[in-house]
């Protein structure tokens, strides 16, 4: 189940059934099933007070991954992904002016980012980040960005 949840925002205009299905398809693809996702669409203050509550770092982002994949796995799961997903529409908005690509193509990026995460693929060591580009690339052209 992917549920879509604000704290503080109004709720992105996405096509919600559509992108679910997008999900499930990206998770099939690394052999993966949805287990449970809740994404959380919030702004910038928000993912700072998680980032500081639950991570000790004292920044904004974009994305906050939470992986619960392991609890799936003890309960007999280990193909399921499952996790919460805080995403910061303010830091999304302005990352898509920097970046020079359109608001909604920046949100798309980063809702399968996360998933990505719950998938096995990390963008912290050396090399991660341009194998996490590439993954989300192709991930965007399956939905058709």
């Amino acid at each position: 189940m992917i549920s879509y949840n604000v704290d503080g925002v109004r709720m992105p205009k996405i096509r919600r059934r559509d992108i679910s299905a997008w999900i499930k398809a990206v998770a099939a693809s690394y052999g993966k099933k949805v287990g449970e996702i809740g994404y959380v669409f919030c702004d910038d203050e928000k993912i700072l007070e998680v980032n500081r509550q639950f991570l000790q770092h004292d920044y904004y982002t974009d994305i906050i991954t939470f992986d619960y994949c392991e609890d799936f796995a003890m309960m007999g799961k280990p193909d399921c992904i499952a996790g919460d997903i805080y995403i910061s529409l303010d830091t999304v908005k302005s990352n898509s002016e920097q970046q020079g690509t359109t608001y909604e193509e920046e949100l798309h990026r980063v809702i399968i980012h996360g998933v990505l995460h719950l998938c096995g693929i990390n963008d912290k060591g050396p090399g991660e980040r341009e194998i996490m580009e590439a993954e989300e690339n192709k991930a965007l052209k399956i939905y058709g960005i």
